[in-house]
C-alpha cells in the first residue's frame, strides 16, 4: 500500500504520535495495518512497547525515516500507525453526546478524550460535520478515540429515528433550566450545537433545554469546555 497525506476519502488513517499508537493497538488491533517508526525514537521505552504490542498483535512494523516525515506534521514524531476506518455501532440504552455540525477538529478530538473521562462511550455527529478519523482529531483525543462508539447521521431526525428511546437535552444559552437545577433521566442525550452558531431556537421544543450560567463578559463557552462542564453535572445528577 502507498502512503501518503491524510485523505478523508481514503479507507484508511494515521496515529501520529506514540500514545496514540499505543492506544489503537490497545483498544482496536485489529484495526492496525502496519507501524512505522523513526529511528530517532529507537531507544526510546515508548517505541520498545509499541514493538511490544505488534508483536503481540502480529502488526507489520517498519522502521522509515523518510516515510514518517513526510505523514507526519511534526518533527518529534516517533511513531505512526496506519490502521483501517471502521465503523462501530452505538447502543441504545447508553448515555450519549450528540453534536450537530461540529466543525473544530481540535475540539472534536478534545471532546471524545473527555467522554471517555467521564465514562461516556457514545458519540452522533450530525452532519456536516468534522472528519473523525483525520489525524488531527485522533491526536487530539490521545487515542480515546479507540475506545469510544460513534456514528453519523444525515439528519437530527435520521438520529431521533435510530434512538427513539433517549431524553434530550439540547444545551443553549437560554435554555429553559439552568444546569445546577437539572437532572438526567436515563437513557439521555446531551445535545450540543456548532461551534459558531449554537443549537437553533427549533431544538427548545426537542427536549429540556439546558443552559450553563456564566457571566455576560463572554457571549458563549468553547464547545469542548461545554461538553465538559455538561458531562461532570450529568454524572453527578443522573436520575
Amino acid at each position: 500500500m502507498r502512503l501518503k497525506r491524510y485523505d478523508r476519502d481514503a479507507d484508511h488513517s494515521y496515529t501520529f504520535g506514540v500514545f496514540p499508537t499505543l492506544e489503537l493497538l490497545d483498544w482496536q488491533p485489529g484495526q492496525a495495518r502496519e507501524v512505522l517508526l523513526h529511528s530517532r525514537g529507537e531507544r526510546s521505552a515508548g517505541v520498545e512497547q509499541v514493538r511490544d504490542r505488534c508483536r503481540r498483535a502480529g502488526v507489520p512494523v517498519e522502521v522509515n525515516d523518510r516515510l514518517v516525515e513526510r505523514l507526519a506534521p511534526k518533527e518529534n514524531t516517533y511513531a505512526v500507525g496506519v490502521f483501517a476506518k471502521y465503523a462501530p455501532r452505538l447502543t441504545p440504552d447508553r448515555p450519549q453526546v450528540v453534536l450537530v455540525h461540529p466543525s473544530d477538529m481540535g475540539n472534536l478530538g478534545t471532546i471524545i478524550r473527555t467522554l471517555r473521562g467521564f465514562g461516556v462511550g457514545d458519540l452522533a455527529l450530525i452532519r456536516p460535520a468534522a472528519d473523525i478519523f483525520d489525524p488531527r482529531v485522533v491526536r487530539a483525543s490521545m487515542g480515546a478515540l479507540f475506545q469510544l462508539a460513534f456514528a453519523y447521521f444525515d439528519s437530527f431526525d435520521a438520529y431521533r429515528a435510530a434512538f427513539p428511546g433517549h431524553r434530550l437535552y439540547p444545551f443553549m444559552t437560554d435554555g429553559a433550566t439552568a444546569l445546577p437545577d437539572a437532572r438526567f433521566e436515563a437513557p439521555y442525550a446531551l445535545v450540543f450545537g456548532g461551534e459558531s452558531s449554537g443549537l437553533p431556537p427549533a431544538y427548545h421544543q426537542l427536549g429540556t433545554s439546558v443552559r450553563i450560567p456564566q457571566t455576560n463578559a463572554v457571549d458563549s463557552l468553547n464547545l469542548a469546555v461545554a461538553v465538559g462542564i455538561a458531562l461532570y453535572a450529568a454524572s453527578q445528577r443522573r436520575g
